[in-house]
């Protein structure tokens, strides 16, 4: 065989390994592209996503857009060659593996985190949304969790209405630590509760619960100290004058929650907050109505343009990161407040775009 034949022939040879080893062996990235954005004022599988009964609501008209994120799953591994195309392409952004899928959660594990990051997202866009419309909402003590192998184990349960420990009414989480470790370890604390069941039958009814119950548990010690401790943790649920029901499945973390409440606060309204036009956005928000950064935000500008967004209500936090990669057409509005995301659909229903709080590229 002529040399130069054979030189093109072992070239080639050695070209089809490399690209047989780039699809067969898995590196340790993952992959974040654009994904779903959902009309939050609209509906999703047929069903309004926002269900308010009990209160007057409004008609509302243009999009409130909630966006999202797609990730490669976290059991899947990526090839070389479909990391090097991730690299390549525009919209999507490889990033370590351990980044979205740290080593010490199991699969199970995170996927329970994301769905109740999203849910008490949830409950945090109804509280905000109400403050904003200066509507009063009712708080509660409650059983957050119960240790495993403690004394409050098949006794309390995550959900139970704590109304008194030893017969001091409970104003706020705090209290129920105070009384315990008032007690040595190995004496006996009642607590006063109202049943996990009965407080969700009572509040979906919206009616004063019928059932209250006594638990004695025996304290044991803490392991780093004397205290005594029963194994909960203690923490705030609310209660809402009507209801509010948000139908939104599949969807996993805590970032949809501005777009939220802007939806809640826009049905509540008379008048409409978005003029007809079509506003996406995204961002944590906490019950006092401030608005936290997300992750993927670069993915999300994307989505939501590619879906004919015009406006994106982006975190302050936030801000940076998207204008250094701005889709073409897509203004970014700078939030950091839920009262700052209302003024600037304020602007954007009155064509006052240059009144608007931009993100600027540093």
């Amino acid at each position: 065989m002529p040399r130069r034949t054979a030189t093109m022939l072992a070239s080639l040879l050695m070209l089809i390994a490399l690209l047989c080893a780039g699809v067969l062996i898995p590196v340790p990235y993952a992959e974040m592209s654009p994904g779903p954005t959902v009309n939050t004022l609209g509906e999703h599988d047929g069903e309004p996503v926002l269900q308010i009964s009990g209160h007057k609501t409004y008609p509302t008209t243009g999009n409130l857009n909630m966006t999202t994120v797609r990730v490669t799953g976290s059991r899947y591994r990526m090839n070389l060659v479909e990391a090097v195309y991730g690299w390549i392409a525009h919209d999507n952004l490889v990033v370590p593996h351990s980044t979205l899928y740290p080593d010490d959660k199991t699969p199970d594990e995170l996927n329970q985190e994301t769905a109740e990051e999203f849910s008490q997202s949830q409950e945090s866009a109804k509280v905000a949304a109400l403050k904003q419309l200066g509507i009063p909402v009712g708080t509660r003590t409650v059983v957050a969790s119960v240790v495993k192998n403690s004394p409050a184990e098949g006794q309390l349960h995550a959900g139970d209405v704590i109304k008194a420990v030893d017969g001091t009414e409970i104003k706020q989480p705090g209290d129920v630590a105070k009384l315990v470790t008032k007690h040595q370890p190995g004496q006996k604390v009642t607590f006063r509760i109202v049943p996990a069941k009965e407080a969700a039958a009572a509040e979906k009814e919206k009616r004063q619960p019928s059932v209250e119950q006594d638990v004695t548990l025996t304290t044991t010690k803490a392991s780093d100290d004397k205290r005594a401790l029963v194994g909960i943790q203690a923490g705030t649920d609310h209660t809402f004058p009507f209801t509010i029901n948000i139908k939104l499945a599949d969807v996993g973390g805590p970032s949809a929650g501005l777009m939220f409440a802007l939806g809640i606060v826009d049905k509540l309204t008379p008048g409409d907050l978005t003029g007809g036009k079509f506003i996406a956005g995204t961002g944590t928000i906490d019950e006092d109505g401030k608005v936290g950064p997300i992750g993927g935000v670069e993915m999300k500008t994307v989505g939501a343009r590619s879906k004919g967004a015009r406006y994106f209500l982006t975190p302050k936090d936030n801000c940076t990161a998207a204008a250094k990669d701005k889709p073409s057409g897509l203004t970014l509005v700078k939030v950091d407040t839920i009262g700052d995301a209302v003024g600037a659909l304020e602007k954007i229903r009155k064509g006052d775009s240059a009144g608007l709080p931009l993100c600027q590229a540093g």
